[in-house]
């Protein structure tokens, strides 16, 4: 593997050298930005490709003008989000049964670069990129995402930052100010002129918290700040050929008074949204630092070549109860934090709380070529790739007094708790040929993945690691095949059809190294018929062997974290529908846009496991946190200068755990239906006020079970906003 990558990094390398030396017959002008970092590519590509794709502009995002990734991804059927802190600072987000916990079954791209702190050696992606700066977002699912590994079994999200402005100057400032001490401030100043290009972009956005913490003045709120820069230079002056090199520069950092500690079933029911008092310590802090340097080389009328070099580093402390009177969170822990508020226990409680400290780097080099040879559009990519995780944790005993209080009766030391390694070396290649004939386009890719991992392990008693590590190692390859067409049958009607080979790399924690694998299937239509668009597919995911990794979100008990379980055989199907109508009646536009998905999921064998949303499962249950129905409706009035926005969102009822038949009441997550609301109003071409409100009804709803206690979604929150571009 060393050598090939050696290899692989020299043809590079050569290949960049050659991209400034290559002369061009033709004369090429500068595209578009945005399509070079868009897996689509033109906009009107997307009819013509043979699986589940959704783009949505920066115009469709401003509608609601979410921060919350989530928010907006319930808009995209065959997706599944899992609500977390409210406010979507570490999504959940998973695609046709792949499972959301921390997105760790689904490829996240930003700018067509891995987004996640350790995408092949821990996928649990504890960072995501901020949405709220976000400019463009595309979900690729299926077939459709067999551009980008390693993880295309449910599929791709690529999120596009900021582009530098076309005009000579352009600036953006915004100002929020809601509920629960909610207040956001989003700017950004750029331009290009000549050769040369600029953009600062600013996003910054604080809260106190929905819940409050009993019997303290501690906040569960959270401050988050996102600084991007970007430079570009570009000349035609090699030979003739265009070219542009942008430089990325990103940082970002959090605080956030977060736990995992939920409520039991009778306080939710009397005070849904309070916390107990042994969490109020609990917190996390991040920091994230982001280099990346994209190359483009129009080489002539009809190839080019972008490259990308990319580096991240991210660092996390989460920093919260993990035993409580010596139980864990599972095991009876939440039950005693609930009875000491309640007053029923008159001795003060002893209090662990694990520093979940955390270092991620991330780096890597990838080239994309794209050129047409006659009827065909040939895509060749390759990424040389390599992560790491270093876990470096301790544990603190606290006293939780009489008075709600807390005082530290034993400090722990660094890297006594987990101490260990783990990382990957991982080359990737692909191949994609789209061929044209009339009305029927032909799609055949081929993706090649090749991954060695590595867990060096120090264990508790060597926290200075003086000594050699206990060291495991385990490798996979896999050949992805993937087959489409879709058949324009009249000018208003398309058919679509694909099958792909899915793939997930085995993570180090998994004993047997088995990767997850599985075949995919679409079959769909889609229609234009005036101003009515639509589109039905119906999946099917027959996987091989699915993974379920151990996390302490999910209740991993702290000694199992970082495993990974073989699930073997599971069945995931169902339909998605997208419906879109816009008509105007008295210049008044009226959006009209609705989604839905069905979906059912079984194992196929029976087998044990130490993951609490599985636990012992027999073949025929179901999976956990995957309703069967969900949809969304967003209807829309737009006149001149002003604009109301409603959405409907159902959720259906859905398990906490592996299951059959009637759900426990333990163990159910209600059904749910929320209302969104936003009103726009310019003052002028250049100011412009606003009104949200998100869960206009005041909907009080469970979102999760984890650790066997409840979680609650966020409650009814106003916010206003004033905008000012030029």
């Amino acid at each position: 593997m060393n050598c090939i990558v050696k290899l692989v990094k020299n043809s590079i390398s050569i290949s960049l050298i050659v991209s400034f030396s290559h002369t061009a017959m033709a004369e090429v002008n500068s595209p578009n930005s945005i399509e070079r970092l868009t897996i689509v590519g033109k906009s009107n590509g997307i009819s013509n490709i043979p699986g589940s794709v959704q783009v949505l502009a920066e115009k469709e995002l401003a509608t609601f003008d979410y921060s919350d990734i989530m928010r907006v991804l319930t808009s995209v059927p065959g997706v599944y989000v899992l609500e977390e802190d409210g406010y979507g600072l570490r999504p959940n987000i998973g695609m046709r049964g792949s499972g959301q916990n921390r997105s760790e079954k689904i490829t996240v791209l930003e700018d067509n670069v891995l987004a996640a702190p350790a995408p092949y050696s821990a996928p649990s992606a504890y960072y995501f990129p901020t949405f709220g700066r976000i400019q463009q977002l595309e979900v690729h699912k299926g077939a459709s995402s067999v551009l980008y590994g390693p993880r295309n079994i449910g599929g791709a999200i690529n999120l596009l930052s900021r582009q530098i402005p076309e005009e000579n100057l352009s600036g953006f400032f915004q100002v929020n100010g809601g509920q629960d001490g909610f207040a956001k401030i989003h700017t950004y100043v750029g331009g290009q002129s000549d050769n040369i290009g600029g953009l600062i972009e600013v996003f910054s956005y604080q809260a106190d918290g929905f819940k409050d913490i009993n019997q303290t003045e501690v906040d569960s709120g959270f401050n988050k700040n996102d600084v991007l820069m970007k430079t570009m230079f570009s000349s035609d002056a090699f030979f003739g050929t265009y070219q542009e090199i942008e430089f990325k520069l990103k940082y970002s950092d959090e605080k956030a008074n977060e736990t995992y500690m939920g409520l039991t079933n009778d306080d939710y029911q009397k005070s849904p949204y309070s916390r107990y008092a042994a969490s109020q310590k609990d917190n996390i802090e991040t920091e994230h630092f982001q280099f990346q340097v994209n190359h483009f080389v129009q080489l002539n009328s009809f190839s080019s070549i972008v490259t990308s070099l990319y580096f991240n580093d991210f660092n996390r402390n989460w920093y919260k109860a993990s035993k409580i009177g010596g139980k864990g969170l599972s095991d009876g822990g939440i039950e005693l934090a609930a009875m000491f508020d309640h007053g029923l226990l008159d001795e003060p409680l002893n209090v662990d709380l694990k520093a979940n400290n955390r270092s991620y780097i991330s780096k890597g080099l990838q080239s994309h070529f794209d050129f047409d040879i006659e009827d065909h559009n040939l895509k060749l990519g390759i990424r040389v790739h390599y992560d790491e995780m270093d876990r470096y944790q301790w544990i603190d005993s606290y006293s939780l007094n009489t008075d709600s209080s807390m005082t530290l009766t034993s400090a722990g030391v660094a890297g006594t708790d987990s101490n260990r390694i783990d990382s990957a070396e991982a080359l990737s290649l692909f191949l994609l040929d789209e061929y044209q004939h009339d009305d029927l386009n032909i799609r055949l890719g081929f993706r090649f993945e090749d991954v060695d991992i590595k867990r060096k392990d120090w264990g508790k008693a060597d926290p200075s690691r003086n000594y050699l590590p206990k060291e495991t190692k385990n490798s996979s390859s896999a050949f992805l095949p993937s087959l489409g067409f879709t058949y324009a049958m009249t000018d208003n009607f398309v058919v679509l059809a694909n099958v792909n080979k899915g793939f997930s790399p085995p993570a180090p924690g998994n004993e047997s190294s088995e990767a997850e694998k599985s075949t995919n299937y679409e079959i769909g239509l889609r229609s234009s018929l005036g101003s009515v668009n639509s589109e039905a597919i119906v999946f099917y995911s027959d996987y091989k062997n699915m993974h379920g990794n151990c996390t302490v979100s999910q209740g991993c008990s702290d000694d199992n974290v970082g495993d990974q379980y073989n699930a073997g055989k599971v069945q995931v199907e169902g339909v998605e529908l997208k419906l879109g109508y816009d008509f105007t009646a008295s210049n008044i536009r009226f959006p009209i846009n609705a989604s839905y998905t069905y979906s059912k999921s079984r194992f196929k064998n029976s087998f044990e496991s130490k993951l609490d949303t599985w636990g012992e499962v027999y073949s025929g249950f179901e999976l956990p946190y995957i309703p069967e129905n969900q949809l969304q409706l967003s209807l829309g009035a737009h006149g001149e200068s002003w604009e109301g926005n409603l959405l409907f969102r159902y959720v259906g009822k859905s398990r906490s755990s592996a299951g059959k038949g009637q759900i426990p009441v333990d163990q159910l997550i209600e059904a749910r239906t929320l209302l969104d609301f936003r009103a726009i109003y310019e003052l002028s071409h250049k100011h412009t006020m606003s009104i949200s409100v998100d869960n206009l009804l005041g909907k009080k709803y469970m979102v999760s079970r984890a650790h066997g206690s409840i979680m609650v979604g966020k409650p009814r929150s106003l916010i206003l906003g004033y905008e000012y571009s030029f």
